[in-house]
């Protein structure tokens, strides 16, 4: 049985078949989820402890570190990490190709 190697677009959503916005999206929303679990695990916090600094239910934080990302919005994610303390930041690049 002969296998195909292919290579990574740099997106894992676009290598799974999703569209480019939906892609671009979920790469957002995943990128955030995962810096609010490295926070709360360097914090050493509880999911109690976790819920009540990121303003939201314990039930939310748990869906969080179980990585359930169609429970969360990009806006829903950027609160819980302003309420954290940390600062958010993009950056923007524009496909000089799209018209």
């Amino acid at each position: 049985m002969a296998s195909s190697i292919q290579s990574s677009t740099g997106n894992v959503f676009t290598d799974l078949g999703f569209d480019e916005d939906e892609a671009q999206n979920l790469r957002i929303r995943s990128d955030l989820m995962i810096e609010l679990a490295k926070l709360i695990e360097a914090r050493g916090l509880t999911q109690t402890a976790a819920a009540e600094l990121l303003g939201v239910t314990q039930p939310r934080v748990s869906d969080l570190v179980r990585g359930k990302i169609d429970r969360f919005s990009a806006d829903s994610l950027i609160e819980m990490l302003g309420h954290a303390g940390a600062k958010v930041s993009f950056a923007i690049t524009v496909d000089q190709q799209v018209a």
